[in-house]
């Protein structure tokens, strides 16, 4: 970064506003492409609280390629610990009913382990960001704590920013070719900017307790992330107080809704030990409160994600109930998707319209992750109702109610199989690996191959499907190098730059790959896979999942999703592949 002494302006390729996991995610991946970024948010360091935990494949998928897969790993909790969903009275009270999340069923473990290299994980916000945070300070990222954005303009050529230093207690400006946006569900940078938002927000009010309480005893045998204490007299959907597991099994989120008609709740550290302790069910468990906070449920996407060089990110442009998992998971895909875009704008390998791409891209997606999260919360209804709980009922009436559970009668095997089909729609929450992996992009980055969009075989929530379809992710499959070691066909793609795939018959992809890449100036290598080439197809999944013949090829983007396909060789290859990346750079 070029310090202007002067004036007093710092000048820089992007600056970042926000440090979440949007941001930092975009402060390391655009070090790892070789553009430097200067990160500001106003905190003193990351998030001080656990918030969102849930880390997806597709996520995982994004640290893997940015080569931080171990250390998130290392510090989260692993994926068969998360594998229960438990619905009960209280801990040590009666059990109602458990779900297998996360592809952790035996019918849907094939699925995940078949779709990605990597694993879901538990990795709470606080513990993520000082990894992601520590991973983009090594990479060369500058970030910068304590600092607030205070205003900003742009114009043709840039960005400028005045920026409060906390610290120091004074002002200073940047001057960026682009803005990044990450600056959360208040965000300024959305509000200046002026960005249409769509939906409602305080749809309902929630408490996050976080605490410390030993509960080893009820939750080894049944491990899992979340515990659902249902108890009667509460008729909120998702119960008495749902416990959130931070770190196996002693620190908790406690998380409960209230009606503010009815006046702000006590969280006074008695009241809320008392709550915590009720729902735990065990008066010798010791309880420590770490912190408390009120949330709301939002349903609120923006209409677009971009103005001008400025380009927003994260719970900034899309804001919704943690259902599903989806916030951070989001956030960092968005991330994902522009950072490589910027780069190669700013690296000159691409035009700028590439970068409307972004928002053509990522706001169907934040749409679709919206109403999907709130849809979820609304499935949480069924199971209070199949519990016999009503608004207005005595706790005495409640618990009648859910003794007819266990009686020999028809009121209550209507009971039970209520109950059973209202946990198994939550599958569309905890299982929904169909949303969880399967965008298709649309857009002017990905070129058709004439070819119809693939009908989905299954439910397309619940289930991924594999497809090289032009804006589509490119599967996985594992492959073998020529020292035999196991290698994701996502290992051998990404890492900022297009790669072409080809196999036996392929060479004439091989040259013309060559020589567009010398005459554009970008890298574009090639990755031949078949018996005795760069790369065998070992297990035979790739020629299972390529729908390409052996000499078509695959254009994978940097963010591996491909670009375009090729089924057949083409005896005019070098053109057809020219005029294709250069229409996906928009260099034309």
């Amino acid at each position: 970064m070029n310090q202007q002494n002067s004036d007093d302006v710092f000048q820089v390729p992007v600056l970042i506003v926000g440090g979440g996991p949007a941001g930092l995610s975009a402060s390391l991946l655009l070090s790892r492409y070789g553009i430097d970024s200067l990160l500001i948010t106003k905190h003193r360091w990351t998030a001080n609280s656990p918030r969102a935990h849930i880390t997806n494949q597709r996520t995982v998928e994004v640290f893997r390629d940015a080569g931080i897969e171990h250390s998130v790993m290392a510090a989260a909790t692993p994926h068969d610990l998360m594998a229960n969903n438990v619905w009960a009275t209280s801990f040590a009270g009666q059990e109602l009913g458990r779900l297998l999340t996360w592809g952790n069923a035996i019918e849907r473990k094939s699925d995940y382990e078949k779709a990605s290299p990597s694993y879901m994980c538990n990795i709470p916000q606080h513990v993520l960001e000082p990894v992601l945070a520590t991973e983009a300070l090594r990479a060369g990222g500058e970030v910068r704590f304590n600092n607030e954005l205070i205003d900003f303009s742009q114009d043709e050529e840039g960005v400028t920013a005045r920026i409060f230093d906390r610290g120091l207690q004074r002002e200073y400006r940047v001057r960026a070719n682009y803005m990044i946006g990450a600056d959360g569900a208040r965000s300024r940078v959305v509000e200046k900017l002026g960005l249409p938002l769509e939906g409602e927000s305080g749809l309902g009010c929630a408490v996050n307790v976080w605490l410390r309480a030993d509960l080893r005893r009820y939750c080894e045998h049944r491990p899992g992330v979340l515990y659902w204490m249902v108890q009667p007299g509460n008729d909120y959907w998702v119960g008495s107080g749902t416990f959130i597991c931070v770190r196996p099994w002693n620190e908790w989120v406690m998380l409960y809704m209230y009606d503010p008609a009815e006046g702000e709740p006590d969280l006074s550290e008695a009241a809320v030990t008392e709550r915590a302790r009720r729902v735990i069910g065990d008066e010798t468990i010791p309880i420590e409160i770490l912190s408390t906070s009120k949330w709301q449920i939002n349903h609120v996407v923006a209409q677009r994600y971009s103005e001008g060089r400025v380009f927003c990110v994260g719970d900034a442009v899309h804001r919704h109930p943690p259902a599903n998992g989806l916030g951070s998971n989001t956030s960092v895909q968005d991330a994902y998707n522009l950072a490589w875009k910027l780069a190669m704008v700013i690296h000159g390998q691409a035009g700028p319209g590439l970068l409307d791409s972004y928002s053509e891209e990522r706001q169907p997606v934040g749409r679709q992750v919206v109403d999907r999260a709130m849809e979820s919360v609304q499935n949480m209804r069924p199971i209070a109702d199949a519990l016999g709980f009503k608004a207005g009922q005595s706790e005495e009436e409640g618990w009648a109610s859910l003794q007819e559970l266990s009686t020999d009668s028809i009121a209550g095997r209507e009971r039970r199989a209520e109950l059973d089909q209202a946990i198994q729609l939550q599958n569309y929450q905890f299982n929904c690996h169909g949303v969880e992996l399967g965008q298709r992009y649309r857009s002017a980055a990905v070129v058709t191959d004439g070819t119809d969009e693939p009908d989905y075989q299954r439910d397309a929530e619940l289930y991924y499907q594999p497809t090289t379809w032009p804006g589509a992710r490119l599967p996985h499959a594992w492959l073998t190098d020529p020292q035999g070691h196991r290698v994701s066909t996502l290992d051998i793609t990404g890492k900022g730059h297009f790669t072409l795939l080809t196999g036996h018959g392929g060479d004439t992809w091989c040259q013309a790959a060559t020589t567009i890449a010398r005459e554009l100036g970008i890298e574009l290598p090639v990755r031949r896979i078949g018996p005795g080439l760069d790369y065998a197809d070992s297990y035979g999944d790739w020629a299972r999942l390529r729908e390409v013949d052996e000499g078509g090829c695959i254009l994978v983007r940097p963010d591996n999703h491909v670009g375009w396909r090729s089924l057949h060789p083409q005896s005019s290859c070098e053109q057809l592949l020219m005029e294709v990346i250069q229409h996906l750079l928009h260099r034309r």
